[in-house]
């Protein structure tokens, strides 16, 4: 048989078979060594071909088809290098705040150079917008002309006023979507409100006017009623750059790769190179200095590239 994971706890995880039934399932040995640079061997959203035992009533994986693209997080576990949240993702959301917690541009920059480098659309969604003050909706305001003015599309929100939650829907519609960003940012919160019956858990706190932070401790998929599937996902810390290909980091910031065409070299790194229009977009304002600050640090900490080599 075939389906999709739609839960995994490690050693058990749930199948969502083609006939719409849901079987729990055992990974087979030889299948774990399949990708041993990750923590887990198995992922929400992966295709597997499964068989099941009627007896025992336990399923056994026998093989994992070729991902299309997957999300990942730092490993907790040093001794491998990290853990894959979710696989075959149409469309992922990545959810921020400007407060209650912070969200860095250094983080949002990761997130999206790790998308872009697997073609999955993301949009930004700023939430909890009806806890910012003036100071803080104007600085919001400057993030959605940062990442829009490059073609990413950003939408504001709340749980408590539904705002833009129509726009939500729309975006969410017949796609394999996935929910990502900090712990505490409203992602299980947000979830509910848009199927309020999956009633996700939600941990009751008293400094965000009573509402709760997801607790969510695995990645999990969710059908939609009106069309579609969401993957709720942990809370992320940290993003490594795994199979990124440093040497063509820039070209996973589209305003770079698209200012890369007319530098002197094809083989420009934009660091101090003469006649690189990367540098000249940025002397000019074209290119956001946070967006570049952000490529050097990815950069350095992936290479040990340093500026003043050049």
């Amino acid at each position: 048989m075939k389906g999709v994971i739609i839960k995994s706890t490690g050693s058990l995880c749930q199948v969502l078979s083609k006939n719409k039934q849901i079987y729990s399932c055992k990974i087979k040995g030889k299948t774990r060594l399949m990708n041993i640079e990750f923590t887990n061997p198995i992922a929400v959203g992966d295709r597997v071909e499964f068989s099941f035992d009627q007896k025992n009533q336990i399923g056994l994986i026998n093989n994992i088809e070729k991902r299309k693209n997957y999300i990942i997080r730092k490993s907790v576990n040093l001794s491998h290098k990290s853990q894959v949240i979710a696989s075959n993702i149409d469309l992922a959301f990545l959810i921020v705040t400007l407060v209650r917690p912070i969200t860095s541009l250094n983080f949002i920059d990761r997130f999206l150079v790790q998308a872009q480098a697997y073609g999955i659309d993301t949009q930004i969604i700023f939430n909890k917008i009806d806890l910012y003050d003036k100071k803080l909706m104007s600085e919001k305001e400057k993030y959605q002309k940062i990442y829009e003015k490059i073609g990413y599309k950003t939408i504001s929100t709340s749980i408590h006023t539904q705002k833009n939650l129509d726009k939500i829907k729309k975006s969410l519609f017949n796609k394999v979507t996935v929910f990502s960003g900090h712990s505490g940012v409203g992602k299980s919160s947000l979830v509910n409100l848009i199927e309020p019956g999956l009633c996700l858990k939600t941990k009751d706190i008293s400094d965000y006017h009573g509402q709760g932070v997801h607790t969510t401790t695995y990645a999990e998929m969710f059908p939609l009623s009106f069309g579609g599937s969401i993957i709720d996902t942990p809370g992320i810390k940290g993003l490594g750059l795994v199979d990124v290909d440093v040497d063509l980091l820039s070209r996973y910031f589209p305003e770079m790769l698209k200012a890369s065409h007319n530098c002197k070299f094809t083989n420009c790194i934009h660091l101090n190179e003469p006649e690189c229009n990367v540098l000249n977009k940025l002397k000019n304002g074209q290119i956001a200095k946070s967006r570049y600050k952000n490529y050097l640090s990815m950069l350095e900490k992936n290479t040990n590239y340093r500026k003043n080599n050049y």
